[in-house]
């Protein structure tokens, strides 16, 4: 076993090599530039992203640089206080106020008051389906109806038919640890991935539905379960987008983390340690920080426990079918 061990650590990166969440090479510049104090690059970065339509780019710098005027705000009062109207300062504003009414006990009283700072990034760029994203994440946390959600996910939509931000908030908005169920959840992201383009990560968004299932606090009832089935064909498609993109790409990190855990859950140890070697050194937050305090150490004691059970089973003479029982016990 030990023997086995060591030979399946080919193609994964050594533990000190794995970085938790790192920027790619447009967004990291700005980065330190607003760890100097300077917001230009971020302003100049968002502009750009807004100016040629990069919408799936621009939601990941937009979450990215709020969360960093969080800790670190001086930046971005400087670029406020410098341009007021800026399209992309307001979005930035949106989504950080967003953020931080979600951590407070008062969520829906601070969040509506966050609406006009919604309303301000959407009239920015009326072409933007960026805003619509928080808007949808915002309806969520204050308790709005689906009437309501129905309007804003058709505002969303209307600017970017397949959105993968916009797509995800609609799809927390109809799971069961929300305002919908599992199945309208796993309906919502299956037709969703059926009308995709293709590469689209919207691909992703049954296995999405799959982790919503597996990590419901709530054990589902019998008229709410999900056949093991169709938890292997969410992880199956997923599968396939995630051979689309290469080995160590940045972009589809995120997708490659998630669908290991997913995998790990349904016990398929070999189509796991496979995501682990496409994913490389690309070790995100989500969606470790949901059963960690510390992500980076849970993904890698993760991928040394998928190495110990891919080996036990050549030991054993055995092999992973890639459908090993599920398991409703520990994370």
């Amino acid at each position: 076993m030990v023997r086995h061990t060591s030979g399946l650590a080919a193609g994964l990166p050594a533990d000190d090599d794995v970085l938790l969440d790192v920027p790619d090479e447009r967004l990291a510049p700005a980065l330190v530039a607003a760890g100097r104090g300077e917001y230009e690059a971020a302003a100049k970065l968002l502009a750009a992203t807004r100016e040629a339509g990069e919408w799936e780019n621009r939601d990941r710098y937009v979450t990215r640089l709020a969360a960093f005027a969080r800790s670190r705000g001086e930046w971005f009062d400087d670029w406020r206080f410098a341009a007021p109207h800026d399209p992309d300062a307001l979005l930035v504003k949106a989504e950080l106020e967003v953020a931080r009414g979600w951590e407070s006990p008062a969520r829906a009283e601070l969040l509506r008051e966050v609406t006009p700072l919604i309303t301000a990034a959407a009239e920015g760029d009326p072409g933007d389906p960026v805003p619509w994203r928080v808007a949808l994440d915002h309806a969520r946390g204050t308790n709005a109806s689906h009437t309501v959600f129905e309007k804003l996910w058709a505002e969303a939509v209307r600017r970017s038919p397949h959105h993968y931000g916009c797509h995800v908030s609609a799809l927390q908005y109809l799971s069961a640890a929300w305002y919908g169920s599992h199945r309208e959840c796993f309906d919502f992201a299956e037709r969703a991935a059926q009308d995709a383009l293709p590469g689209s990560l919207v691909q992703a968004l049954p296995v999405r539905a799959a982790f919503a299932y597996l990590t419901s606090e709530e054990g589902p009832g019998p008229a709410a379960k999900v056949p093991r089935e169709r938890l292997d064909e969410a992880a199956d498609l997923a599968i396939a987008l995630s051979r689309e993109y290469s080995a160590d790409d940045p972009w589809p990190a995120e997708v490659r983390n998630l669908l290991t855990y997913v995998l790990v859950r349904l016990e398929r140890w070999s189509d796991a340690l496979e995501q682990l070697r496409l994913t490389g050194p690309y070790a995100t937050s989500f969606p470790w920080d949901r059963i960690s305090d510390d992500p980076l150490g849970q993904f890698l004691e993760l991928r040394d426990g998928v190495r110990i059970e891919v080996a036990a089973a050549r030991t054993l003479g055995g092999r992973d079918t890639g459908r090993g029982p599920l398991t409703s016990g520990s994370h």
